[in-house]
């Protein structure tokens, strides 16, 4: 009750500066809530990297395997499935086979490596196939996280932008209200020519000496 009899005796400008102090701790918390979130996310996947201020969670054993960096691996791989996808690739696979089959068929049977059905270059072909599988999948594992991030990103951005849209309706509304309880120009002069008429009518006449 307070606050709305407050709210009553403030003036248009008074309000619009309220709303907009209580959109902004809106938009503070909303993005303290948003930094939360993505330090959580970051604290509990497991590709987040080692910290030098963090112990170690690790149990020592007699076996050390190798450390890598997963952000640094998940790069190379969409490197190479971007270099997979174009045609400079299909163009030197093309010339490396011909000058294989070339090679084991046109040269003397001495210098040949790989005789006809052209065994080593099917091992060959079929590892390369077998690598550039699971590289591209991971690869577009990663584009699919990258999407999802954007799509929350996009989505936050709309709900702000339609909170600003009732926000600024509302004060278009609370403005159309304040102005239409302002006196205007033609009012005012409209009410002084009325009193001028009712001084003139009550002037009494002066008797001449």
């Amino acid at each position: 009750m307070d606050s709305d009899r407050k709210r009553q005796h403030e003036t248009p400008g008074q309000r619009i500066q309220g709303e907009l102090r209580e959109l902004r701790q809106l938009r503070e918390l909303r993005t303290r809530e948003q930094r939360g979130r993505r330090e959580e996310r970051r604290v509990d996947s497991p590709s987040s990297r080692s910290r030098l201020d963090q112990p170690r969670t690790g149990r020592p054993g007699l076996i050390h395997l190798p450390a890598w960096d997963p952000e640094a691996f998940g790069k190379l791989s969409e490197r190479i499935a971007r270099f997979l996808g174009t045609g400079r690739f299909i163009v030197w696979m093309t010339v490396v086979i011909i000058a294989w089959v070339a090679w084991n068929t046109l040269l003397p049977p001495t210098v040949r490596f790989d005789n006809y059905p052209f065994i080593f270059l099917t091992l060959m072909l079929s590892l390369q196939a077998s690598y550039a599988a699971p590289l591209i999948l991971l690869a577009q594992n990663r584009q699919d996280d990258r999407d999802r991030v954007n799509m929350e990103q996009d989505r936050a951005r709309s709900d702000r932008n339609i909170a600003d849209t009732e926000y600024l309706t509302r004060e278009v509304a609370a403005l159309r209200q304040g102005l239409g309880e302002v006196a205007t120009r033609d009012f005012i002069r409209s009410e002084l020519q009325s009193l001028l008429r009712e001084i003139e009518e009550r002037r009494e006449p002066v008797d001449p000496l």
